[in-house]
């Protein structure tokens, strides 16, 4: 006489849950879970101030009075229209570290795990730009605090300054969506760091960061002028009142229209980029 057996259930994976309401819940958790992270690796924080305040020390009293803007060469008119540009330098080069603690997560198979939970797929991405964004921020504040004891001041009331640095945070989320698609896409955090930051760098001085575009030959200028780096910084600028005396604002609508430009700028960036890093996560994970 025989038997037939029937073959053991196969486990299935846990079914993610839906739902905008769960998916932020599940986006805050993880969040929180980098948040604690980055509290016990205080180095992190530490060399994440370190290099923006270099910035605003070496271009202030280096360059401070050898760059013309708007005609003066004074180093007060220098140091006010440079401070915008290097907010918003700071908030993108948050974007390599976004991509090297993606690449980093996966690397260590973490990543793997979240995978196996019953979770909003897009939460975990979703909650590590949300802590990027909380250590931008911290980073913002200090910056805010050096720049205003080298000479830095804003001249519009607190309402518009608060709009700028709100405008300074947009950017750098977006761009931190960018550093989650390439920490998806390479195999090793060093990956991630060289491929966030090697773009990075022609996009911050092909605009008006540290010297005015008109300055530039026609076709960087034009390059410069539709820059979505240089829309926020110019907006940033006329929040804080930081336009030196005598200068001509560019042709260019997202140079007459910088608040809207930075704003439409940093919303298709999110939209574009959270969406390609989403659909990678998914991908991997089928």
């Amino acid at each position: 006489m025989t038997t037939t057996t029937t073959p053991a259930a196969r486990p299935l994976a846990p079914r993610p849950r839906g739902g905008v309401a769960q998916s932020l819940a599940d986006s805050l958790v993880v969040a929180r879970r980098n948040i604690i992270r980055l509290t016990r690796i205080p180095e992190m924080i530490v060399f994440g101030i370190v290099q923006p305040v270099m910035f605003v020390v070496l271009f202030s009293y280096v360059f401070g009075g050898s760059i013309s803007v708007g005609g003066s060469l004074s180093a007060s008119d220098y140091r006010e229209f440079l401070m915008a540009g290097i907010f918003a330098q700071t908030v993108t080069f948050a974007t390599a570290g976004a991509g090297a603690g993606i690449a980093d997560d996966m690397h260590k198979g973490l990543i793997d795990r979240f995978r196996s939970l019953p979770m909003a797929r897009g939460a975990v991405l979703t909650g590590r730009t949300l802590a990027d964004l909380v250590q931008t921020t911290l980073t913002l504040v200090v910056l805010a605090l050096v720049a205003l004891l080298v000479g830095w001041r804003t001249h519009t009331n607190a309402a518009e300054v608060l709009a700028g640095f709100a405008l300074l945070l947009l950017l750098g989320y977006a761009f931190s969506w960018i550093g989650a698609l390439i920490g998806l896409s390479v195999r090793t955090p060093e990956a991630a760091t060289s491929g966030g930051l090697i773009w990075l760098f022609p996009l911050t001085f092909v605009s008006n960061a540290f010297v005015p575009a008109e300055n530039m030959p026609t076709f960087l200028r034009h390059v410069a002028e539709w820059n979505p780096f240089s829309a926020t910084v110019q907006a940033a600028r006329e929040l804080f009142g930081n336009l030196p005396p005598g200068y001509v604002t560019p042709d260019a609508w997202p140079m007459q229209n910088a608040v809207l430009a930075s704003v439409l700028w940093s919303v298709l960036i999110i939209t574009v980029f959270r969406t390609l890093a989403v659909r990678k996560y998914r991908s991997a994970s089928a």
